[in-house]
C-alpha cells in the first residue's frame, strides 16, 4: 500500500503548490482520499491552521490537520465515549512528525520569510512528506477502510 501514501503525498503537495496552504491541503487530501465524509462547510475548518494557527508561527499546519483527519477517523461525538483513542493517536503521531521533522513549530521548520519563494518550497516539501507520513501512519494502525478511493 505504498502506492496510496506516495499519491497522499502528491495530492497534498499539488493542493499547495495549487493555493490551499498546509493544513488545508491535507485535510482536502485526506477527505478525497476517504470517499468525502466531510462536506465544503467542514473542510473550512482548516483554513486557520496555516501557518502555525494564522501566521502565529506555532504548531504546523501540516501536523495540525493530520491531527484532524485522525479525529475524523477516531474521534467522538458524544462525550460519554472515551477520547482516548483519538488522544493516543494525535500523541502518537505527534511524535511521530517530530523524529521526522525534528520540530512541530511552524517558524521552526521554516525560518523563512512567510510566502516568500523559499518558504513556498519549504511547506510544499513539509505538506507532501507530512501526508504520506500520515497515510503510512494510518495504515500502520489499521485505521483506513478498504473502499478508499
Amino acid at each position: 500500500m505504498e502506492d496510496i501514501a506516495l499519491e497522499a503525498r502528491s495530492r497534498a503537495g499539488n493542493k499547495f503548490k495549487n493555493g490551499l496552504n498546509c493544513s488545508e491541503s491535507i485535510v482536502h487530501t485526506f477527505n478525497e482520499i476517504l470517499n468525502n465524509p466531510l462536506n465544503e462547510e467542514a473542510l473550512k475548518m482548516a483554513t486557520g491552521f496555516g501557518g502555525g494557527l494564522g501566521y502565529a508561527g506555532c504548531m504546523c499546519g501540516a501536523l495540525t490537520g493530520s491531527v484532524m483527519v485522525l479525529g475524523l477517523l477516531k474521534g467522538r461525538f458524544d462525550p460519554s465515549d472515551g477520547r482516548e483513542p483519538a488522544y493516543n493517536l494525535a500523541h502518537d503521531f505527534h511524535d511521530r512528525f517530530l523524529k521526522e521533522y525534528e520540530a512541530t513549530c511552524c517558524r521552526a521548520l521554516n525560518s523563512h520569510e512567510y510566502d516568500s519563494p523559499e518558504h513556498l518550497r519549504r511547506c510544499l516539501k513539509l505538506t507532501g512528506g507530512t501526508a504520506k507520513l500520515l497515510m503510512e501512519f494510518i495504515q500502520e494502525k489499521g485505521l483506513l477502510k478498504p473502499e478508499v478511493s
